[in-house]
């Protein structure tokens, strides 16, 4: 009994005192610069509602563009500077929620669908409806991306975008507002199921490339440069037209694809991929 607690004795002195020391802890900071770009993004969204509620839409409508380029810059700037963290992607969602989500429906309603009440209380009420729809949409799109962000393809987005729903939603707004109707009153009947079709096109289970490509090593194909520069160049020459003409067929992409395979009987394209990929 004596020689097994001499055993252990020796034991006990010759093990390190790394092999008791606690796990380091990790900093509970968080990293500023991409956190920075993303609230950016989110005071431009709720700069986007401020300005709807004073009747300023134009300046609504930039600020939406604004929000979707910080978004698409923080994201970049975290994996350039390897400072990607949990805190990071759940503070770009609650952001996305505010600006490509609530923005866009309340600049929409205030710009036009506020007037279905004049005709009657039922076209009041499936006026705040379509545009509390297109925000409930917006927040399924971005719960599903979160979910299932390590179980599908980067080259394809199931559902319309959050950031091009927006854009899109402010294109039209900003078009008409450049065309002379500065209130959506006289094109209530129109801007209704707009809103509710961009909403759903969130929702719904069709595809959307993201422009990435096929390669393992994060590089586009060339045409897509061309095309990035045909489209700053046509944005320079007609801004709201143009945004509006790129995002719609953008967003029209996804159902004319899906109605091409039915008729074709094509596969539609594999979008799972293992967790590590």
């Amino acid at each position: 009994m004596r020689q097994t607690n001499l055993n252990f004795a020796i034991l006990a002195a010759m093990s390190s005192p790394s092999d008791h020391a606690e796990p380091p802890r990790k900093p509970r900071g968080i990293y500023l610069l991409p956190n920075l770009f993303t609230t950016a993004g989110m005071f431009s969204g709720f700069y986007a509602i401020i300005a709807a509620t004073q009747g300023k839409f134009e300046h609504a409508c930039v600020a939406i563009f604004l929000a979707a380029v910080f978004d698409g810059m923080d994201g970049r700037i975290a994996r350039l500077t390897n400072t990607q963290s949990e805190f990071g992607a759940q503070y770009d969602s609650m952001s996305d929620l505010v600006s490509f989500g609530l923005a866009p429906a309340l600049v929409m309603y205030h710009w036009s669908l506020i007037f279905l009440r004049q005709d009657s209380v039922m076209l009041g009420k499936l006026g705040w409806m379509a545009a509390f729809l297109y925000a409930a949409c917006g927040a399924l799109r971005l719960a599903r991306f979160n979910s299932q962000i390590t179980q599908v393809d980067k080259r394809w987005f199931v559902g319309l975008a959050s950031p091009a729903a927006a854009s899109l939603m402010a294109a039209f707004i900003w078009t008409c507002v450049d065309n002379g109707i500065t209130s959506g009153e006289s094109i209530r009947f129109i801007a209704l199921p707009f809103t509710a079709v961009v909403g759903l096109l969130m929702f719904s289970r069709f595809f959307y490339t993201s422009f990435k490509g096929s390669r393992s090593d994060g590089r586009v194909p060339f045409w897509v440069m061309l095309l990035l520069v045909l489209a700053i160049i046509g944005v320079a020459l007609n801004p709201p037209v143009v945004l509006f003409a790129v995002f719609g067929l953008y967003a029209l992409y996804g159902p004319v694809a899906w109605l091409l395979r039915k008729i074709t009987r094509r596969a539609p394209p594999s979008v799972s991929v293992t967790p590590h990929e």
